[in-house]
């Protein structure tokens, strides 16, 4: 666990979490290791550790709490999280997707399982014929729940302090003037002129680059990953901060 510089002076906690929830993100991202560091002094607020949260909001700082508290004091979860629940924050489904578990692979940083996870609610999202035959068309993606993509993004980009999601890597897309030959690369999917090879090669962690999950099967070609970066629900997205 990282601890500040002995030349500093820590806030009042409460003075720490009122500034992590309240202040830009640039700030926030000054904040990580100051959060990470006093983890335990916020896992004794039992649930007033996220005080000043919205459980319905997008706030990525909630998301890096909850994983420092599995990373370091996962008994105080129980009295954030009850057992029976999905996850703090709230998700919805207009098919009946439960995201508890995609929630819980994110919150314990299992990152290859929550891609997975996502894989499958695609094949989902397309139909019966891309679960049938394990992949999506891009033609099948128009059709797919707007609010479960966005659900989707949503929990990607919560814990992953905002490096992560559809939206991030279309916004990433849209800065390199939708070249997506210079995207593979940014992103890390492809490196020296060569394909990453999945699952081995990729970096299922925080300190993947930015825009490195969740995976679309870039074999499918350019078509389905566009698809699914310019789905209407998800357009408007890319243009927020969050």
């Amino acid at each position: 666990m990282s601890t500040d510089s002995p030349h500093s002076t820590n806030p009042p906690i409460e003075e720490l979490l009122k500034s992590f929830s309240v202040g830009t993100s640039r700030q926030k991202r000054g904040l990580i290791r100051s959060i990470e560091s006093r983890i335990q002094e916020i896992a004794a607020k039992g649930k007033n550790a996220l005080f000043g949260f919205d459980p319905e909001g997008e706030d990525w700082a909630a998301g890096w709490i909850l994983q420092c508290l599995k990373r370091h004091c996962p008994e105080a979860l129980t009295k954030i999280i009850p057992e029976a629940s999905s996850g703090w924050f709230s998700t919805q489904s207009l098919v009946g997707i439960d995201y508890g578990g995609l929630q819980e692979n994110l919150l314990a940083e299992s990152f290859e399982e929550a891609d997975r996870f996502t894989s499958a609610v695609l094949r989902q999202l397309a139909g019966a014929s891309a679960e049938s035959r394990g992949y999506v068309y891009f033609s099948e993606v128009e059709s797919m729940s707007g609010t479960d993509l966005i659900t989707l993004d949503r929990l990607w980009n919560i814990y992953s302090q905002g490096k992560f999601g559809f939206s991030v890597q279309a916004r990433l897309l849209a800065a390199l003037g939708g070249r997506y030959d210079r995207l593979w690369p940014r992103i890390g999917w492809k490196r020296e002129g060569v394909w990453t090879r999945y699952p081995s090669s990729f970096v299922w962690a925080l300190d993947a680059p930015e825009g490195h999950m969740p995976l679309i099967n870039q074999l499918r070609g350019v078509r389905l990953m566009d698809a699914v970066l310019n789905h209407p629900s998800l357009v408007s997205r890319k243009e927020q901060k969050f």
